[in-house]
């Protein structure tokens, strides 16, 4: 492994772990002490080489494939990214199927009540919220937005204001 692509994929390691909210600390915690805050750190400054058994292991303990750790594996940013600005119909989510969009229908009531937004007839959502989703849903968040759409739930704007 060279000493640059080490770095790249400690800066993608590094990456994952933020996204999720966690402190070098924070995965030792989680992890009861499977993987120690020094491992981590060292691996994500690139100055230590991480087994593919261990990487793996990384992986799955975030939570996400492999390939999303790996340097130059990523898709296309244009591809992979959602609709500039994502606006919920909440009228037409309530009329949906519950077992196939409760998770869609639960995550929009916890945004409303964080927000304190109860208009009842569409709520904006960021690409954050629909990369959560897509996790939740095991889709990549083009595929869920246009599943979204189809549901007639997801109204993709086009504005140049980023929602996220």
């Amino acid at each position: 492994m060279t000493k640059q692509y080490g770095k790249e994929l400690g800066a993608r390691l590094r990456a994952i772990r933020q996204q999720q909210g966690l402190s070098l600390h924070g995965v030792e915690q989680k992890s009861k002490g499977r993987w120690k805050a020094v491992v981590i750190g060292s691996y994500e400054r690139g100055d230590r080489a991480v087994t593919v058994q261990k990487l793996a292991e990384l992986a799955s303990f975030y939570g996400v494939p492999i390939e999303e750790l790996l340097p130059g594996t990523r898709t296309s940013a244009a591809a992979a990214e959602p609709p500039p600005r994502l606006i919920l119909d909440l009228e037409k989510l309530g009329s949906l199927d519950t077992e196939e969009a409760g998770p869609l229908l639960r995550y929009a009531a916890t945004i409303q009540a964080q927000r304190g937004d109860y208009n009842g007839k569409v709520l904006s959502i960021r690409r954050e919220d629909l990369r959560t989703l897509a996790v939740i849903y095991e889709e990549q968040p083009s595929v869920l937005a246009a599943q979204m759409v189809a549901w007639g739930v997801l109204n993709a704007g086009s504005s140049d204001r980023d929602p996220g």
